[in-house]
């Protein structure tokens, strides 16, 4: 995204983060929303170290300059953290997530996903129903956690923290995109022929890549697929979602800017709620899933 909002959020805003809960606590380890905007600078920061220095993502010249991950919708969107307080100050912020609700996301420039994808399906009159009466969508995005903390302990609370969350703000679906490593979808079309045709949306509700962006998935019959081997080759990332039971979007698209080729990801809230909620099971173990998706992270 080229386009920025003002660095410094509202006096509303900042008043709101101040009183931002925490979600878990565990030893020096917690899991709460950001409460002030030096806590979103320094999830910016973390952001930057892994995509822009680990990974292949691009920055522009204001990055280079500040060496954070910025673009407009930080300012309207909740910053989950996860905080370690035996760390110095300055880095004691070592996960986060992103976090864009369905209201506030219609008082504003609209969802981050939908620069990629077509989210109409999901605004329909049909979709809303199924959601529930007073419920509505969250958009995951910006996820990542610091190389010395890619355990699945702090994965695992990570999503307890997700869950309360959830439960909040009454969200029924969350959804965003996640990533193949590198720009070349004939590297790994086998995997994507795989999701599609076993883990596409439903008709009713399919979200699709916008025109122009499209990365066909279907680009080889089911019976013809090596499923081991397309498994075998699918993000960490994905595989976790997948395991908790997510939908696939028609189409995948390329992100120059992050080095990455994206699909659509949409998880129905209670499939999440029934393992990490404390309303349900927060005392469970973290599974090989969570491993998996810490890799990821």
């Amino acid at each position: 995204m080229k386009k920025y909002a003002p660095i410094r959020p509202t006096v509303a805003a900042a008043q709101a983060m101040a009183g931002a809960p925490s979600y878990v606590r565990q030893g020096s380890l917690e899991v709460r929303l950001a409460r002030s905007f030096k806590e979103i600078k320094a999830a910016q920061k973390l952001r930057y170290k892994i995509f822009y220095e680990e990974m292949q993502a691009k920055p522009d010249w204001r990055m280079r300059m500040t060496k954070r991950d910025i673009d407009a919708y930080d300012v309207v969107c909740d910053h989950l953290l996860v905080i370690d307080h035996d760390r110095p100050k300055k880095k004691q912020i070592v996960g986060t997530y992103r976090l864009l609700r369905q209201e506030v996301a219609e008082a504003h420039s609209g969802f981050y996903s939908a620069h990629e994808y077509d989210l109409r399906p999901l605004m329909s009159e049909s979709f809303k129903a199924q959601m529930g009466e007073g419920r509505q969508l969250l958009e995951l995005g910006r996820s990542c956690v610091h190389k010395d903390y890619r355990a699945n302990s702090t994965i695992n609370m990570l999503w307890k923290g997700i869950a309360e969350y959830l439960k909040d703000h009454n969200i029924a679906y969350m959804f965003g995109c996640a990533s193949f490593e590198g720009t070349r979808p004939e590297d790994f079309k086998e995997a994507l022929a795989y999701l599609y045709h076993n883990h596409l949306v439903a008709d009713d509700f399919k979200v699709r890549a916008l025109d122009g962006q499209l990365v066909e998935m279907n680009t080889m019959p089911a019976e013809e697929l090596d499923v081991k081997r397309a498994r075998r080759a699918l993000p960490p990332l994905i595989k976790g979602y997948l395991r908790i039971g997510c939908f696939i979007g028609d189409g995948a698209v390329i992100d120059t800017q992050f080095g990455t080729t994206d699909v659509f990801i949409l998880l129905p809230v209670e499939r999440i709620a029934s393992r990490y909620s404390k309303h349900y099971d927060l005392g469970a173990e973290a599974n090989d899933s969570d491993e998996k998706v810490a890799a990821a992270l």
